[in-house]
């Protein structure tokens, strides 16, 4: 049976700049060395990963990190904690920093605020590498919090500086503070959001609802992937998530079905148009 689908991808969708900053400074020094360190997932696409990984990436924990000795590691966009920096001082470690400029500023602010000695609570996700990071500035005091229900039965103090993860949620951002302001709470709210995955969301809305069916790419492991997936799926019911094009299938569309392609900021383009391929093969 064939579908004939017309298929288009959303040319807004892909790397942001940051992802694109590091992915180039591993691709430049791998043709020149044959391979590099790098502290953690270049990128959380495993698509990505595989591919730089057979350019001789080499992919590290940060307790392999600890054992590496005069050698080249990449940091990435997510930014790293004041203790890596020590580390890679002490290994006589080069470090390739490719932390994103606008996760460095806000590693600033918040550092800042800790050294004055305010109360820093962060919205993210625990375990996040940025979220790591930005915890290091604060020697590791700082509250990290997924979900407001998460403070309910914590002891807050009174007054306290509102951080967030640069790829959360700004809805949720600003309804966190709202909620805070009307526990009565002192807050200071500084939205930290990274402009380029926030200004997807309005992108995203125009791009979804043009079409019968939205197939989203992204890794499984992306904070921003779950966001974005979640605003396409409001606004087109009919979007399904994928991680590469072995998970489509033909029950998911119907003959003659408008499709749009689109995905996380840690998406690479090549895989959605690979994706793109499979699809026109229906």
């Amino acid at each position: 049976m064939k579908y004939n689908l017309e298929v288009t991808i959303d040319n807004d969708s892909g790397f942001c700049f940051g992802v694109v900053y590091a992915i180039d400074m591993a691709e430049e020094i791998l043709e020149e060395d044959g391979y590099l360190y790098c502290l953690g997932d270049i990128v959380h696409n495993d698509e990505e990963v595989n591919r730089l990984k057979l350019m001789g990436l080499k992919i590290i924990s940060h307790e392999e990190f600890l054992n590496i000795r005069n050698e080249k590691v990449l940091i990435r966009a997510h930014g790293e904690a004041p203790e890596t920096y020590r580390i890679a001082l002490e290994n006589n470690i080069t470090l390739i920093d490719a932390s994103c400029p606008v996760v460095l500023k806000l590693q600033n602010r918040i550092k800042n605020t800790y050294d004055s000695k305010e109360k820093v609570l962060i919205f993210g996700k625990h375990g996040h590498a940025e979220v790591i990071g930005l915890q290091g500035q604060t020697n590791n005091e700082a509250l990290v919090f997924q979900d407001i229900a998460e403070l309910d039965n914590i002891d807050l103090p009174q007054k306290f500086t509102l951080y967030s993860q640069t790829t959360k949620s700004t809805d949720k951002f600003y309804q966190i503070k709202d909620e805070l302001i009307r526990r009565g709470y002192d807050i200071k709210a500084n939205d930290t959001i990274c402009r380029q995955v926030s200004n997807r969301y309005e992108d995203l809305r125009k791009f979804v609802i043009g079409y019968d069916k939205i197939v989203f790419v992204s890794g499984k492991k992306s904070s921003n992937g779950k966001v974005l997936f979640e605003v396409c799926k409001q606004f087109n019911p009919n979007t399904y998530f994928v991680s590469s094009e072995e998970e489509l299938n033909a029950g998911m569309f119907n003959p003659g079905d408008k499709v749009g392609i689109c995905g996380a900021t840690s998406t690479p383009m090549w895989l959605m148009d690979r994706v793109k391929s499979a699809l026109e093969e229906y």
